[in-house]
């Protein structure tokens, strides 16, 4: 176990924080029992010393690891001459910021926020607001997550998030994810949108079928519909290429984003055509920290980051490293059902659960996550090196090797 003497000694260690956390933190997060002090790169440290390495930093938001320098004097820098000012005021950094964005997508306006949920709410007000009254319908797609707001809860179109919070909004049809002909049964004259994750990350990280996303365009096309790509896990060269929609090689008409959009700052965005961000006028929508100084100066030295180190390349490395190393532990282990690895968006589905992976993992000072019950995800950063990589490979190998030998891992 690798250990480090350079955490601050007035840091209280990890169990005198569970207890204050169990005191005084409303405990809607399931937690583990580690206090985590510092970051570096793929690297994290907890209160006693000890190095983790972590294949799913920030919850996808650390797209560039932990406190990427760029990042830090960019934020260090702003935040001696100006945090915050209202959006009633002009401010270049914000400008700069959607100037990129549009340069790197499909041109267009930004409206700026402070997370996913935040511009998947002004996505669906726009879609509302560019259309008559009449038409008010969006259709999402089952296994898809778009936020925990009300609006985007009911935009998610999983029952788990639903319970014990009815009555939803209104206005959300669901489909199967891949499935055109179901589309267009739920489509009628009342639809003014469709949402979608061109590729689900909560939802297990699953890969649409050859064909879906370019129907579904053809679809908004012949009915006058706005297509929403949600690309808040998928944004930003989480994928290889600077957005998802262009992997693709399908444009939408929205696109949503947060998470690692500033680095690890919090910050979302909201971007749509020069003809459609009228319709988002005056007065209807608002986020008072949105685009706020530090947001975009950390949005600016990420963007900046990826393109000068060319890390768009690099995660096309780390996808082919990943595609080898998982396709040869799906060929050994009986556990492993299917690898999806979509840049870095990596996918593993178990046959069994796998939340005692991740236990077993965390043992090994592995991080990695868990989603849908048996889907084993990881969200590296785009700058892991190669020998992480090979490393935290290492480690989840093991881990799923021996768990066919041990009973209460392969316990479903």
């Amino acid at each position: 176990m690798s250990t480090t003497n350079s955490v601050d000694s007035s840091t209280l260690d990890s169990a005198r924080t569970v207890e204050l956390f169990r005191q005084v933190v409303i405990p809607n997060y399931g937690r583990y029992p580690i206090n985590l002090v510092r970051g570096e790169g793929s690297d994290v440290w907890d209160a006693e010393g000890n190095r983790y390495l972590d294949l799913f930093p920030g919850w996808g938001c650390n797209l560039l690891g932990h406190c990427p320098p760029a990042v830090v004097q960019a934020v260090q820098d702003q935040a001696a001459a100006l945090m915050h000012v209202p959006n009633t005021w002009h401010m270049d950094s914000q400008g700069r910021w959607a100037e990129l964005l549009s340069k790197h997508s499909f041109g267009g306006q930004a409206f700026f926020c402070n997370s996913g949920t935040e511009a998947n709410e002004a996505a669906i007000k726009l879609a509302r607001l560019h259309t008559s009254p009449e038409r008010y319908k969006i259709i999402t797609f089952e296994g898809g997550f778009h936020g925990r707001t009300l609006g985007s809860t009911a935009a998610t179109a999983q029952p788990k998030y639903h319970e014990g919070l009815g009555p939803l909004m209104a206005g959300f049809s669901y489909a199967p994810f891949g499935d055109l002909n179901a589309v267009e049964e739920v489509l009628d004259e009342e639809t003014c949108a469709i949402m979608v994750e061109p590729i689900q990350g909560e939802g297990g990280v699953q890969i649409p079928p050859p064909g879906f996303l370019e129907g579904l365009r053809t679809l908004a096309n012949d009915h006058d519909l706005l297509l929403i790509f949600d690309e808040v896990q998928t944004g930003c060269g989480r994928t290889g290429d600077w957005f998802a929609y262009q992997r693709f090689n399908v444009e939408p008409d929205v696109m949503t984003l947060a998470k690692a959009i500033c680095g690890g700052i919090a910050g979302g965005a909201m971007l749509t055509t020069a003809d459609i961000a009228p319709s988002l006028r005056p007065g209807m929508h608002a986020a008072t920290f949105g685009g706020n100084p530090i947001a975009a100066r950390a949005g600016i030295a990420t963007l900046e980051t990826i393109e000068q180190e060319n890390l768009l390349d690099n995660v096309t490395t780390l996808e082919n490293l990943f595609k080898k190393r998982l396709g040869a532990l799906q060929e050994e282990s009986e556990l492993v059902e299917d690898v999806r690895v979509v840049g870095m968006m990596i996918g593993i589905q178990l046959s069994v659960e796998g939340g005692p992976i991740v236990e077993k993992c965390l043992e090994q000072n592995l991080l990695i996550n868990c989603t849908q019950g048996t889907v084993i995800r990881l969200l590296p950063a785009m700058n892991l090196s190669t020998a992480q990589a090979e490393e935290g490979c290492d480690i989840l190998s093991e881990v799923i090797r021996n768990a066919v030998n041990q009973p209460e891992l392969r316990e479903a």
